[in-house]
């Protein structure tokens, strides 16, 4: 009898943690385990922000899959493209751009999220985002470009164009987006003589009331003084109108002259979620406390793709994207695949939130773990020790503790790779939206593919 395939999609949080549970819990032979992931890494996404203003290197928050000889998971390297749940097929484009089949008895969705856009004029050919490592990688090289171009420029207009940055998104990610970046600029300018520190502004933009509000008003006041301090302009209330490769419009009426766009405002659910042709909430699949698909066979789905029930909270609330949450479903989908397996029943996922940590950069942090309010040092010291304690080898604990330390003592560097200085990459660039097959698509290709079988 051929064995169980269980096929993963997304080898992010949840979909690492679900193989490893699956890897360690599982007989050898009990079952075929294969992971469908364009980049055989695991990015730790909380740390991003420190990547682009070079606290971090890339390889540091990146945590290779192929390392260990121990794990007996087939990698397939390539992106899942569309699946047909009535023929138990994914369709995979591979990174040769070939597409295959990849046949399954039980399927993890844990494809993730992307960057959410709007129907905004120029946005995503102009703007950029804080979703993946290349993103992170290439926004460091721009910001420090626009300081050696703004010093190369004798040109008043354009030196104050390129000394202006304009973040949107007041949650977590544009937060600390902001933050490092403006230490990072800070710091960098004291080595352009040419240049006046004055002529160089952040801005932090958002269209909600308040600043992080998952914080709580307290905290999110203390993290909104703490950047206007360090000369940040903030405002909110306020979006984008239209996005020029020189300019920003903002919904206030403002044009602000402006080389650097940075999109970091929400996340919205896979496209591979709207290949399924399933019931979604707020464009994620909806699933049951197991974390279950409805009326879809042998089909899971968890993570950033999934609005997986937060009982914890009740009132019909959902699990919110974040890591924690994620790697918590990850370990108990693959309990539940493997009581499927074994003719137990699932178990719903239940877990109460821990709390929230945002590193600022340098010794300015906001932390609230556990529901206790935590600032400066004490807040900086529990939102490192977190994310520390997270990644999960040691050899990645280890690359991050000594670029902390190194930094610390060292400062920071402003060199800058020349990573497609000559092509503008934007949001369009990085993320492949544009990528995923249709259900009429996926249905043709899986149906010419058991004619021709």
């Amino acid at each position: 009898m051929a064995r169980p395939r269980i096929l993963v999609v997304g080898a992010g949080f949840a979909g690492v943690e679900c193989v490893r549970r699956l890897e360690r819990s599982l007989a050898p032979g009990e079952a075929d385990i294969a992971l469908v992931t364009p980049f055989s890494y695991q990015l730790y996404l909380p740390l991003l922000p420190q990547v682009a203003s070079g606290v971090l290197t890339p390889q540091s928050v990146a945590i290779s899959l192929r390392r260990s000889r121990r794990h007996r998971t087939r990698i397939v390297p390539g992106g899942a493209i569309g699946v047909d749940t009535k023929a138990k097929v994914c369709v995979v484009r591979k990174i040769t751009d070939e597409i295959v089949n990849e046949p399954y008895d039980y399927i993890v969705m844990a494809a993730g999220s992307v960057t959410r856009t709007f129907d905004i004029p120029g946005l995503v050919d102009n703007a950029r985002g804080m979703k993946t490592l290349a993103e992170a990688a290439y926004i460091r090289d721009h910001v420090i470009s626009q300081l050696d171009l703004a010093d190369a420029s004798h040109d008043e207009e354009e030196r104050a164009s390129r000394l202006q940055f304009v973040v949107v998104g007041g949650g977590y990610a544009g937060t600390e987006t902001a933050a490092c970046l403006q230490l990072l600029t800070s710091n960098a300018v004291r080595h352009y003589p040419r240049l006046d520190p004055k002529l160089i502004k952040w801005h932090l933009i958002d269209i909600a009331p308040r600043l992080m509000p998952e914080l709580g008003d307290k905290l999110g006041l203390s993290a909104l003084e703490i950047l206007r301090r360090r000369g940040i302009e903030v405002s909110l209330g306020v979006s984008v109108a239209e996005a020029g490769p020189d300019k920003v419009t903002f919904t206030d009426g403002r044009v602000l002259p402006c080389r650097t766009l940075i999109w970091t405002a929400g996340v919205a659910a896979s496209p591979l979620v709207a290949t399924l042709d399933a019931e979604t909430v707020r464009g994620r699949l909806a699933v049951t406390p197991e974390m279950k698909l409805p009326g879809a066979d042998g089909v899971f789905a968890l993570g950033d793709a999934a609005a997986v029930p937060d009982l914890a909270k009740g009132d019909g609330a959902i699990c919110p994207p974040t890591a924690q949450h994620a790697m918590r479903q990850g370990r108990k989908l693959a309990d539940n695949i493997i009581a499927s397996l074994r003719g137990r029943p699932l178990q719903p996922y239940v877990h109460k939130d821990l709390g929230l940590v945002v590193d600022l950069g340098g010794r300015d942090a906001v932390s609230k773990p556990l529901g206790i309010e935590l600032r400066g040092m004490p807040a900086q010291a529990a939102a490192r020790g977190y994310h520390w304690a997270a990644l999960r080898t040691n050899v990645a604990k280890t690359r991050v503790m000594t670029n902390w330390l190194l930094n610390a003592i060292a400062g920071d560097d402003f060199v800058r790779t020349g990573f497609q200085a000559r092509k503008q990459a934007t949001l369009r660039d990085f993320e492949y939206t544009d990528a995923y097959l249709t259900p009429e698509e996926i249905r043709a290709h899986t149906a010419g593919a058991d004619a021709r079988g």
